[in-house]
């Protein structure tokens, strides 16, 4: 099918932003929906399937309408993610909403205004987390599993629907040695837990994060400092939790109190434990599939969110490991 398509008004500064340089922002539309692209000025002929056609119109006329300035580096690929998913095309101002809403037009109120879900998974596993006291987000890495559990969970500080926030996950080595760490014990698990500082900093701004720490609305620690503890009307993360063992797993779920929510995050395809011990996340999803309150959200590729590549190299390994099964 061969689709024509007018952008207007016409505006070269805006076309020069769409087209990008040499062209270049038009051969990844090309490559992410399957179509042929070309173009005299404003006026573009698409060439492909119908629906690739159709999508890659209301791609193009919603990255004109942002074209009015500059993009940052990630736009496009984010954009791109949607066209994919054929969501979020058209241009359309976010009105503040109350975050427990179940419509995929879900707003966190976070330093990030255009923060959003970007693929139908990613809208359910928001709706997940504001409607469960526990959920599960498991897929591979890139498909924004933290990130949005670290913003629901800001959300939710911001609205004052819990009093803290709990950032944890498991301190060990990603196949490294990595020996001896200097410093006292905050230094030293500093490293496991950086992942989680950057998204708070993202999503809160440095300042205000540092103000929260000194208040004690925020902690971040290891899992094992969990140990013991009642967690009550707090927001509590476990990250990597691909990392734990059963035991530590059953610790960390039966620490949540009165008023408190959780979240646990993992990509079991990347379990760093010793040889042979059970992963306590692929336990916990076999365990607890049927009880009533805990939801499950499990992304695949089509959710990366990341440079195009890394949805191909998740694909990549999965169909190593399809063989490698079957063999």
């Amino acid at each position: 099918m061969i689709l024509k398509h007018a952008l207007t008004p016409p505006d070269n500064n805006r076309l020069a932003h769409l087209c990008g340089s040499l062209d270049e922002h038009l051969r990844e539309i090309e490559a992410a929906l399957g179509v042929k692209l070309s173009n005299r000025q404003e006026l573009f002929r698409i060439e492909g399937p119908k629906a690739a056609a159709e999508r890659c119109v209301k791609l193009l006329d919603a990255l004109y309408e942002r074209s009015r300035r500059s993009w940052p580096p990630e736009a496009l690929q984010l954009a791109l993610v949607e066209a994919a998913n054929d969501i979020g095309l058209a241009p359309r101002a976010r009105a503040i909403k109350p975050a427990s809403t179940a419509s995929d037009e879900i707003v966190l109120r976070t330093r990030r205004a255009d923060l959003a879900g970007r693929t139908p998974r990613q809208h359910e596993y928001l709706r997940n987390i504001l409607n469960h006291d526990i959920t599960f987000g498991l897929g591979p890495a890139g498909t924004g599993k933290t990130f949005l559990a670290v913003a629901c969970a800001v959300d939710a500080l911001e609205r004052a629907g819990v009093q803290r926030i709990i950032l944890t996950r498991p301190a060990v080595e990603a196949g490294e040695r990595l020996g001896f760490l200097p410093g006292d014990l905050t230094q030293k698990v500093d490293p496991y837990l950086r992942p989680l500082y950057d998204a708070l900093y993202d999503l809160m701004g440095f300042d205000r994060v540092n103000k929260a720490f000194e208040k004690g609305q925020l902690e971040v620690a290891p899992l094992a400092f969990m140990r013991g503890r009642t967690l009550n009307h707090a927001f509590v993360i476990l990250d990597e939790a691909q990392n734990t063992t059963p035991e530590q797993m059953k610790m960390f779920l039966t620490r949540i109190g009165f008023g408190s929510r959780c979240v646990v995050t993992g990509d079991t395809s990347q379990i760093d434990l010793p040889k042979g011990a059970l992963s306590g996340l692929i336990d916990a999803e076999r365990v607890l599939a049927k009880v009533k309150g805990i939801a499950m959200t499990r992304f695949t590729s089509v959710d990366v969110v990341r440079h195009p590549l890394v949805a191909r190299i998740v694909d990549a390994y999965e169909k190593r490991a399809r063989q490698e099964s079957r063999a």
